[in-house]
């Protein structure tokens, strides 16, 4: 691999970005300064450091974002602030958001550079679940609330799948489904004749969101986290 694409895969900036740093000398190779960008390394099996700090190849990167309202789940946007502008810059490269919240919805958002992963997470036929706070303008009575659980109508071609439905306070509803039609939580609610006042993923598959991220933060996830998303 070219040293300054290796630089780029360790999100250490753009390509012009790191070629700077590279010919700058911030850059050795076992050992030795290298100032030319094109060097082609072992990735698995050369020691790379940057600024003195040893680099180890990762092929795939994963973070979780507690989305705040008022951002896009898109990699650009010409009007609105995007999730990757939530990320340090040189974070950045070849990552994208894993499905997409709505601008007012907020929580949780798995951000990452695995494209494998991310269609299996979101292909109807693996039926991952995600699990949603929601604030409503009105009491659910029990006949709404089953028929949020065994379907309804949201003007698709067919039902939605059964829900599960937990009511947490009067006006608190934990929702799990496994589908991700458009704006699907509201026009559930507005199929049962409620509406959605505030809307908060809290789990994604097997992956929980960590509640000591503020909204607008973000982490890399830990190995255990990893496999959880891949056993989801």
């Amino acid at each position: 691999m070219r040293l300054d694409k290796f630089l780029c895969e360790m999100n250490k900036g753009s390509r012009s970005q790191v070629k700077d740093h590279i010919r700058q000398g911030f850059v050795t190779v076992n050992g030795a300064v290298i100032k030319t960008p094109e060097q082609k390394i072992k990735e698995d099996s050369d020691l790379v450091t940057f600024r003195g700090e040893p680099l180890t190849f990762q092929k795939f990167v994963y973070y979780m974002l507690n989305k705040p309202q008022g951002v896009v789940s898109a990699t650009k946007d010409n009007t609105a602030r995007t999730v990757l502008e939530l990320l340090p810059e040189e974070k950045r490269t070849g990552l994208f958001p894993v499905g997409r919240l709505d601008k007012d919805t907020e929580g949780l958002l798995l951000i990452t550079n695995d494209g494998q992963l991310a269609h299996r997470l979101l292909s109807p036929k693996k039926h991952v679940d995600k699990v949603y706070l929601v604030g409503i303008k009105k009491a659910l009575t029990v006949e709404e609330a089953d028929r949020l659980r065994q379907g309804v109508d949201i003007g698709e071609k067919k039902l939605t799948a059964p829900a599960k439905v937990e009511i947490l306070e009067e006006l608190q509803i934990a929702l799990t489904i496994h589908e991700g039609q458009f704006h699907q939580v509201k026009r559930m609610f507005k199929a049962v004749g409620n509406e959605v006042l505030t809307l908060k993923r809290i789990r994604f598959g097997r992956l929980q969101l960590d509640e000591k991220l503020s909204p607008g933060q973000s982490r890399e996830l830990t190995e255990e986290e990893v496999e959880l998303l891949h056993e989801s």
